[in-house]
């Protein structure tokens, strides 16, 4: 690292970069330590991966702490350049890490001994400070970048299924509570207004007794449809602002005598300054905010543990790694989420089985069905068809993990060198794997040992779903269908592949995209007139009969792959007719050429 920092014993002590060059020489030169020297320096070690995870931890902070700023000033570039350095961040400074002690140590840098004893005292260090799962986490990568571990090495490792990020949470600790006064004219106009102006924000308030007056509106006219009386006693909220894209949230809950209705006030930035933009009071509203194709959230938390407690608490419903993940922490995320896999492997028998849908061409899917995610490997050999390689699928994956995703978009966690039983594959499956992904997939024993695949949350397949639903949710989830494509092209996603099998259904009838192979940016498209036939024998040809560049694309088409027909194809039309028309997607073009930014909200605006 390229700064001194304090240290996790409460001394300061050099950042990484510097106790390389201070590790003691006769471990550098491979000479043999006795006792004594051999555990100070695996001390000195354990201290160095400590003070390297609290530098990329307020590293991680203060670009979060921007978000304030941008928010106040309307940065949205700016804001996006942040979140894809922060997402950076973590692989930078587990390189970084890795370097410096590959330099301390130089040929005993893979010694499993030495790291035993680097473990035992990271251990002792980390006792007692904020988010100390996180730390966990940060050690373990460093040592299997260092060793290549396949499966899990508890001997230099923490393992996911030992730890629990919310063991010691207190949500308490992070929420600030506003009560009511009593039976006033408007009794929640007071607290509210607590509420709004205790946040800390960089940004004043454009009217703060409208903002106020409109929140509380939305609030008593909720509990006035569900008919309830008890009244409320207070209203509480984690005490920090969520930034997203171009929205600030407040996030908490009302509770009253026997009820609890959760709450997010979404903030808008105007020149005059902030407005409240919507009161969303429904956990399925707070579910889609802090979903699984949203962008992560900008939020400094002291202790992210204590935040994802409340929001659970929220969402019970939402698995505790995504949780983590929206925060920004998407390494715990995968960690918290590996750890549930575990667990759930360890105490069910259902099979690996392929995932419902088309059989793709680039991937092989497959899914636990007792378990709502889906498994993705890409195969060895790609079909003609698709010109893309392993290389390119992978890149797409990267892209859309650093890109806006706009709430359209599902997010992949990437996994290395996973371990999982054989005999819990189905035999169709396990033949395809063998035959079609061997160099990403192998047996080891009774294990089948996966160098690299994808994990996502599993949704229906939008052809399955039209299939099967009732009329009125299919014609809901045809339209969405075609607000995914236009919400993804506002945010410079073109996905390529427009054909329904693609695209899935959520538990809130939302309409994602998850086959990223063909996917690129609307900006580097080059959306065409359909030319017009000069004669007869050009209409019936198979073959288009003029010239399509790599680049080129026909909106005017799109209608032959969307697969719909009869009401279905109607509700799309009345609703999406300019998507297939080539002037729709130049115009958007021009407007992201000229750094408009597209606004997509995870709400509809009151």
């Amino acid at each position: 690292m390229d700064a001194e920092i304090p240290a996790a014993a409460g001394a300061r002590t050099a950042a990484p970069a510097v106790a390389a060059a201070a590790a003691p020489a006769m471990y550098r030169r491979g000479e043999i330590a006795d006792a004594f020297e051999s555990a100070l320096y695996a001390m000195r070690c354990a201290q160095l991966v400590v003070e390297a995870f609290l530098d990329y931890n307020a590293r991680f902070r203060a670009i979060t702490r921007r978000a304030g700023e941008r928010f106040a000033q309307r940065d949205w570039n700016g804001s996006q350049r942040d979140a894809v350095e922060r997402i950076e961040l973590y692989e930078r400074r587990i390189q970084a890490t890795v370097s410096a002690l590959e330099q301390a140590l130089a040929g005993n840098v893979r010694r499993r001994a030495l790291w035993v004893e680097v473990k035992r005292h990271f251990s002792n260090l980390i006792d007692g400070l904020p988010d100390s799962e996180f730390c966990k986490t940060f050690f373990s990568s460093v040592t299997r970048r260092l060793f290549g571990t396949v499966g899990v090495s508890p001997d230099i490792e923490f393992v996911a299924t030992d730890l629990d990020p919310l063991a010691t949470a207190a949500p308490q600790a992070v929420t600030r509570l506003y009560r009511t006064a009593g039976p006033l004219e408007r009794p929640l106009e007071g607290p509210v207004m607590q509420l709004l102006c205790s946040q800390h924000m960089a940004l004043p308030w454009a009217d703060l007794a409208a903002s106020a007056r409109e929140v509380g509106t939305a609030i008593e006219a909720l509990l006035a449809r569900q008919r309830e009386r008890r009244g409320i006693d207070a209203i509480e909220v984690i005490d920090a602002v969520f930034y997203q894209s171009t929205r600030a949230y407040l996030v908490g809950r009302i509770l009253g005598r026997g009820f609890a209705v959760p709450l997010a006030v979404a903030l808008r930035s105007t020149e005059a300054g902030a407005v409240v933009d919507t009161t969303m009071l429904a956990e399925d509203e707070l579910s889609i905010l802090f979903g699984f194709a949203r962008s992560y959230f900008h939020v400094d938390l002291e202790r992210v543990a204590d935040s994802v407690a409340v929001l659970k608490e929220l969402m019970p419903r939402k698995p505790t790694g995504e949780l983590f993940t929206v925060l920004g922490r998407a390494k715990q995320g995968k960690t918290e989420r590996y750890r549930s896999l575990m667990r759930h492997l360890s105490g069910s028998s259902d099979e690996f089985v392929p995932a419902p849908g088309q059989r793709g061409l680039v991937m092989i899917c497959f899914t636990l069905p007792s378990f709502d995610v889906v498994f993705k490997v890409i195969r060895d050999r790609i079909a003609e068809v698709k010109s893309a390689s392993r290389n390119d699928v992978v890149a797409k994956y990267n892209f859309v993990f650093r890109h806006d995703r706009a709430g359209r978009l599902i997010d992949a966690q990437e996994f290395r060198r996973l371990r999982f039983p054989a005999a819990r594959f189905c035999a169709p499956l396990l033949d395809e794997l063998r035959a079609q992904a061997c160099e990403s997939v192998h047996q080891d024993g009774g294990d089948l040992i996966f160098d690299h695949l994808y994990i996502e949350r599993r949704v229906t397949p939008l052809d399955i779903y039209l299939q099967h639903a009732p009329p009125a949710a299919a014609a809901r989830a045809a339209i969405d269908y075609g607000q995914a494509i236009r919400d993804l092209a506002y945010t410079d996603v073109f996905p390529g592949d427009l054909l329904q099998k693609n695209f899935g259904v959520t538990r809130h009838g939302r309409v994602v995209f998850y086959d990223y192979d063909e996917l690129c940016r609307v900006s580097d498209c080059q959306f065409r007139d359909l030319p017009t036939a000069q004669c007869e024998e050009d209409e019936m040809r198979a073959e288009p009969w003029f010239f399509v560049g790599d680049r080129d694309v026909f909106p005017e088409t799109f209608l032959d792959f969307l697969g719909m027909s009869g009401p279905l194809r109607a509700d799309f039309l009345r609703v999406h007719a300019e998507l297939f028309e080539p002037a729709f997607w130049r115009r958007t073009q021009q407007r992201i050429a000229a750094g408009e930014t597209l606004e997509v909200l995870p709400y509809a605006r009151t």
